[in-house]
């Protein structure tokens, strides 16, 4: 390893901190978007039960909002709750879109690192070219060995920067899909507390 390091030159150290950091990202992802932490199981009936029975206190509207992303939109529902529909149906869809960016936090590097990566690579490509063609003009093509030895140098770069570029790319657009996911159902369960509240408010006014 050691050994293609040093024969792909100084430029396998960007190429090399884009490695790190994407495996870094791809990991914190992988655990900060499991649905079990975006979207608890029975959050939504569990919070709509306390509500109805008006057992949320403004401690526990506050551990809602911690607790998940789910429930942070759940919790901007609940503190509107009594300001009418429309400012609380308002009141989630922001609470969805701040969501919706912190679900794609660092997303945009990750994407940054699969286009750059390989064009790294290819920079190294060229440097190293470069290299062997002026060694051929001082040394003469005579030395085949020389040549596929510079070459060779000289490609691994390129393969570097493509091996660190696909499967950045390939979780890029896999994270991509899985927030696109989880802001829809965020949106469901929304739409479900809003129909909820309306629901038993006109329960209420029929009981009146």
């Amino acid at each position: 390893m050691l050994e293609i390091v040093q024969a792909g030159g100084w430029l396998m150290v960007p190429i090399l901190m884009c490695s790190v950091v994407s495996a870094a990202i791809a990991v914190e992802r992988l655990w900060t978007l499991q649905r079990r932490r975006v979207l608890p199981k029975n959050l939504l009936a569990n919070s709509w039960a306390a509500l109805k029975q008006d057992n949320l206190s403004r401690q526990n509207v506050r551990l809602l909002r911690k607790q998940s992303p789910l429930g942070y939109v759940l919790a901007a529902g609940i503190s509107n709750v009594k300001r009418g529909r429309e400012l609380m149906k308002e009141a989630m869809e922001e609470a969805t879109h701040k969501v919706s960016q912190d679900l794609e936090r660092y997303l945009t590097a990750l994407g940054i690192i699969a286009s750059i990566a390989p064009l790294l690579g290819l920079l190294g490509t060229v440097i190293g070219m470069i290299d062997v063609f002026d060694n051929l003009m001082r040394q003469g093509a005579g030395n085949a060995n020389l040549l596929a030895g510079g070459i060779s140098t000289a490609l691994v770069t390129t393969a570097s920067g493509l091996s660190v570029a696909i499967p950045a790319l390939m979780f890029h657009r896999f994270f991509l899909r899985r927030v696109d996911e989880l802001v829809v159902e965020i949106e469901y369960e929304s739409s479900q507390l809003l129909d909820l509240v309306q629901g038993h408010r006109l329960h209420v006014d029929a009981l009146s």
